[in-house]
């Protein structure tokens, strides 16, 4: 296994979906890496190419990392915002059903 082709393949996937933002796709390559970097790591001493990839890789999983915990805050505001709304969600549901629609029965 090429491990300097295989670091950089890695970092692009990684960067094309954290660009992407695709959640699922981020998991799956933070998995692959999980499973991967292991093998690579077993097969002796880096050299100074596969240093720098993995490096880079570093630096690009980081950076997903961040996204990710930047969306769940994100999302995390949004739900807490539609639980302190929700009494007016409900008002103006409630309200919406009982308007006239212009139409007559």
């Amino acid at each position: 296994m090429d491990r300097h082709r295989t670091l950089l393949h890695l970092g692009q996937q990684l960067s094309a979906a954290t660009a992407a933002g695709d959640w699922a796709a981020l998991a799956a390559i933070n998995t692959l890496m999980g499973s991967t970097l292991p093998q690579l790591a077993a097969q002796g001493k880096w050299n100074p190419a596969e240093r720098a990839a993995l490096a880079a890789l570093r630096e690009l999983h980081l950076a997903a990392v961040a996204k990710v915990d930047g969306a769940a805050a994100e999302l995390g505001q949004h739900m807490h915002d539609l639980t302190n709304n929700r009494e007016g969600w409900l008002a103006y549901a409630l309200d919406s059903d009982n308007a006239p629609t212009g139409t007559q029965a």
